[in-house]
C-alpha cells in the first residue's frame, strides 16, 4: 500500500508545480455551460473555478446473469462534490449508497446487501490548456476510505487510483476525450490499468450526445471492456440533466441504465 501512495503522491506533486504558471481564462464561470464528470466514465481535465461548488449526482441500475444466477445492483445516490480551491485545482468528495440483489433461476434470495461504498476523497489538477493539436490535460487522484463504508461494502485496505485526462476539440460541435491511469481497489495488491475513450457531439446549444468505450486491464485477471452512450441537456448554464445506457463487451454486465443531475453554485 505504501508503494501505491508513493506513486500517486510523486505524480500529483510534480504536476502541481505547473499551477503557478497557469492563467484562469474563465473569469466569469457562470457565463459558460458547466463541464461535468458525469454521466460517462471519462473524467474531464477541466476543474471547477475558485469560489464555486459543483454537485453531480444521480442513480443507476446494472445487472448480469450467468448460469441461472442474476446479480442486480441499484445505486441510489452517486454524489460527487467538486470544490474549486485555486485556479486549476479542485477538491473532490464522493459517496454513494448501493443495494445488491441476487436471484437464482428467477427466485430472489433473502441475502440483500446494502450500504455505503467507501468515501472518495481526492483532487483534480489542470496541467495545461488545449493548444492547437496538443490536448487539454488534467490529473486526478483519489483515495477510497474503507472506514466510511458500510459493513457489506467495506474493504480491508484503502483504495487508490489516478488517471491523466485529455481532451481535444475536433470542431465547433464535436470533441474527443480519453483517460489513462491505474487503480488498486477491492483489497487487491495488483494494479488494474484503466482506459476510457469518449466522443461527444453537440446536437444543439442545450442538447449533447456521447458514445464511449472504457475498461481495465487487471494484472492478475482478464481484461474488462464496456461501452455506453447517452444524452445531456442543459436546463441553464448551471444545471444539467443526463441519461445513459450501456453494457459490457466482455462478460460482467448485461445492462446499465443511469440518470442524474449536476448543478453549480457560488460559495461566496
Amino acid at each position: 500500500m505504501r508503494t501505491k501512495f508513493t506513486y500517486v503522491c510523486i505524480i500529483m506533486l510534480f504536476c502541481m508545480a505547473s499551477l503557478c504558471a497557469q492563467n484562469d481564462n474563465n473569469s466569469t464561470p457562470t457565463s459558460e455551460p458547466l463541464i461535468t464528470d458525469r454521466p460517462d466514465a471519462t473524467e474531464s481535465p477541466s476543474t471547477v473555478a475558485p469560489g464555486f461548488i459543483q454537485v453531480e449526482t444521480g442513480g443507476f441500475y446494472e445487472s448480469f446473469e450467468e448460469g441461472g444466477v442474476k446479480n442486480e445492483t441499484f445505486t441510489y445516490n452517486t454524489t460527487l462534490v467538486r470544490l474549486g480551491l485555486l485556479d486549476n485545482l479542485e477538491l473532490r468528495i464522493g459517496w454513494d449508497f448501493v443495494e445488491g440483489q441476487t436471484s437464482v433461476n428467477g427466485n430472489k434470495l433473502n441475502d440483500v446487501t446494502s450500504g455505503f461504498n467507501p468515501l472518495l476523497f481526492g483532487t483534480k489538477i489542470g496541467i495545461t490548456d488545449e493548444k492547437g493539436w496538443l490536448p487539454e490535460i488534467g490529473l486526478l487522484g483519489h483515495l477510497y476510505l474503507p472506514f466510511m463504508a458500510s459493513t457489506d461494502y467495506r474493504p480491508e485496505t484503502t483504495g487508490v487510483d489516478f488517471r491523466f485526462s485529455f481532451a481535444h476539440t475536433l470542431s465547433e460541435k464535436s470533441s474527443l476525450s480519453y483517460n489513462l491511469g491505474a487503480q488498486w481497489r477491492d483489497d487487491s495488491p495488483e494494479a488494474a490499468y484503466i482506459y476510457t475513450l469518449s466522443y461527444g457531439y453537440s446536437i444543439s446549444e442545450k442538447l449533447g450526445a456521447y458514445v464511449e468505450l472504457y475498461g481495465d486491464f487487471p494484472e492478475d485477471n482478464k481484461a474488462n471492456h464496456l461501452w455506453d452512450a447517452g444524452l445531456t441537456y442543459l436546463l441553464s448554464n448551471n444545471v444539467q440533466l443526463d441519461a445513459t445506457v450501456g453494457s459490457s463487451i466482455t462478460d460482467g454486465q448485461d445492462i446499465l441504465i443511469s440518470g442524474g443531475i449536476s448543478f453549480r453554485l457560488p460559495t461566496k
